[in-house]
């Protein structure tokens, strides 16, 4: 005699989906109900704290709703769509909130908190970040103003210029090597 207690299938998604994409917001208010919790953790695997989490969980069930047209279910459920968005939804807005803001410098301004040294140091990295970025090609000068200084995430970028996410994805990684490398005898040691 067997102990084995039968495995509980996961619930099919397809009924109620077919009534989220007809646009009833009962049918999706059930799927979020049934999805929420695995789609609020793996958001919070990323982003690591309950705040950012809830937003992102936001996000991807806003995003789920503006394009239940477009989602096409995995067998019979919609959370491995979810779960997806999710991760790329936490990265990109874990990415936005530990991204440095792009400031300029007021150069009439002494900081309070920095030495003269610092001050020169910080000036110096400054005129070698735009030289460097004043020799970019339009494109990706146009790339490192939305990617790097901006807070779009590549996926924006690209619909904006007009480029594939991928390729987003590979100049702004030029591009950041780039100015490393333009910069290194004055950042010091790694």
């Amino acid at each position: 005699m067997s102990t084995d207690l039968p495995l509980e299938r996961d619930p099919d998604d397809r009924p109620l989906w077919e009534r989220t994409r007809r646009g009833d917001r009962d049918a999706f208010g059930a799927l979020y109900a049934r999805h929420v919790r695995p789609v609020y953790w793996q958001s919070f695997r990323v982003v690591g704290n309950a705040t950012d989490a809830e937003e992102v969980v936001q996000d991807v069930f806003v995003t789920a709703w503006r394009r239940r047209s477009e989602i096409a279910l995995v067998d019979t459920s919609v959370l491995p769509w979810l779960l997806s968005t999710a991760k790329y939804t936490a990265l990109n807005h874990h990415r936005r909130r530990t991204r440095r803001r792009w400031e300029q410098l007021d150069d009439t301004v002494p900081s309070a908190e920095q030495t003269p040294d610092d001050a020169y140091v910080a000036e110096q990295l400054l005129a070698r970040v735009r030289e460097s970025v004043a020799t970019l090609s339009p494109l990706d000068q146009q790339l490192f103003e939305r990617c790097v200084v901006g807070d779009l995430t590549y996926a924006e970028a690209a619909d904006e210029v007009g480029v594939t996410h991928a390729a987003v994805r590979n100049r702004v990684a030029r591009i950041r090597s780039r100015v490393r490398a333009a910069t290194q005898d004055l950042r010091g040691p790694a």
